[in-house]
């Protein structure tokens, strides 16, 4: 199995995952069948320098697997498969939760006036600090729903600072990646999609709560989730889920900003189908 994993304090230097236990992680994932036996294989090792290399904690009376750290670090080292786990420096703790959490916000107005409230969230990656899920939602992978692939792409995101959509490019990997075309794909796609749902809510009757399971066929219509409407940041990490979990309506809808996600992950997922 992997090696005082679950009892650790200090992560160790090799972890090794059971063959056993990474088929059924496969298994239980299937849009990591696209991966060849080399990927795998890749996935596998750096899964496991993941796991040796991060620090793993639950809250409440939820009780620490290797099934469920295995899980997470396949779909965690995932977006990095090609770019190396450089991207996931600067810090260690994984915290996993039962479920959905609380987390306390503050937001001052335009007004200044302060605002304190609770936000009830699926998982939070904080800048230089730990990384947050809820383990009912990696759970629920579902479309193109991952919250690991989310919050792991945010980390990725705030490696150059702010969480803004623009991550770091690697001279050597990314050579023909501009910055400001990113910029402007970004932008586009973004801005696109808030006209999309702007035009949708307008034609959710008055009396129905856009927040209730009735208004979901209307949200339906959105090519991505309407919480990448929220800012560059969150576009950036809901369609990278969509582009490694359920990619083809992202292409047909963002071919542009499609393509620039390819070449920042090395990868492309819907690469030998039809054009």
């Amino acid at each position: 199995m992997l090696k005082t994993l679950l009892e650790r304090l200090r992560p160790a230097t090799h972890v090794r995952i059971d063959d056993a236990l990474w088929t059924a992680t496969l298994a239980a994932l299937p849009f990591l069948a696209r991966l060849d036996a080399a990927e795998r294989e890749r996935l596998r090792e750096l899964a496991q320098q993941f796991l040796a290399d991060k620090e793993f904690a639950t809250a409440g009376e939820l009780e620490l697997t290797a099934a469920m750290q295995v899980s997470i670090a396949a779909q965690a080292c995932l977006p990095v498969l090609k770019l190396g786990l450089g991207g996931y420096r600067g810090w260690t703790s994984i915290v996993i939760y039962p479920d959905e959490f609380l987390v306390p916000r503050e937001v001052t107005d335009e007004a200044g006036v302060v605002h304190e409230y609770v936000d009830q969230i699926a998982g939070e990656a904080w800048d230089g600090g730990p990384l947050l899920l809820s383990w009912a939602d990696v759970q629920a992978t579902d479309g193109s729903y991952n919250v690991v692939i989310h919050e792991f792409t945010h980390k990725l995101d705030m490696a150059n600072g702010e969480a803004d959509g623009v991550p770091p490019f690697d001279r050597r990997l990314h050579a023909g990646l501009d910055p400001e075309r990113w910029r402007r794909v970004l932008e586009d796609a973004y801005e696109r999609l808030n006209a999309e749902l702007d035009l949708i809510e307008a034609e959710i009757p008055p009396d129905l709560d856009p927040e209730s399971p009735q208004a979901d066929a209307y949200y339906a219509r959105l090519p991505l989730d309407a919480y990448a409407a929220t800012d560059p940041g969150e576009f950036f990490a809901v369609s990278s889920e969509a582009f490694f979990v359920a990619p083809q309506r992202l292409r047909d809808a963002f071919p542009e900003w499609y393509d620039l996600l390819a070449r920042f992950f090395l990868q492309d997922p819907l690469a030998g189908e039809a054009r």
